[in-house]
């Protein structure tokens, strides 16, 4: 009995550190643990790296302030996302064409799981971060993605200019 005990303690324990679904679970990685790959939009920056802050404000208006943001070619930026809002909100960074297969996915399964470098998902009143280099130059998007949001409005445009 007392080995089915210790193992349901490891077992909590190791699930602590994970990564959940929307609701009050956690998510992120530990710094150490970012995966960096490539995407159209650039790549997981270095915290050590940055060049420029960026706060990012989400409400329950389904809306981010600002929502457009300019950038240059090579620069990695630190957004901070502030939840100003009642509920969960997230950003999540990407093409329009990702974006939107993305929140179709979410809408058949709003409890899906998923942690990448290029979302930060941040509760009522708190702030998240997301630490990314811009290594192409265009038009990306940024957006909520949880169930209802992206289809409310809750979208923004990054342009990253080549000079």
């Amino acid at each position: 009995m007392k080995q089915i005990a210790v193992a349901a303690v490891l077992s909590l324990t190791a699930l602590s550190g994970s990564a959940w679904a929307h609701g009050n679970e956690k998510h992120g990685k530990p710094a150490t643990q970012v995966k960096k790959e490539q995407k159209a939009w650039g790549i997981a920056g270095d915290a050590n790296k940055v060049t420029r802050t960026v706060t990012l404000k989400m409400t329950d208006n389904m809306r981010f302030t600002p929502d457009r943001v300019e950038v240059k070619l090579g620069e990695t930026v630190r957004f901070v996302v502030q939840n100003d809002g009642k509920m969960l909100h997230e950003l999540v960074i990407g093409t329009k064409k990702e974006l939107d297969e993305h929140a179709a996915l979410m809408l058949k399964f709003p409890n899906m799981e998923h942690d990448e470098p290029y979302m930060a998902h941040v509760d009522p009143g708190k702030k998240g971060e997301i630490v990314w280099t811009f290594n192409r130059a265009g038009e990306y998007d940024f957006a909520c993605l949880i169930a209802g949001h992206y289809q409310a409005g809750m979208v923004g445009k990054i342009l990253v200019s080549a000079r």
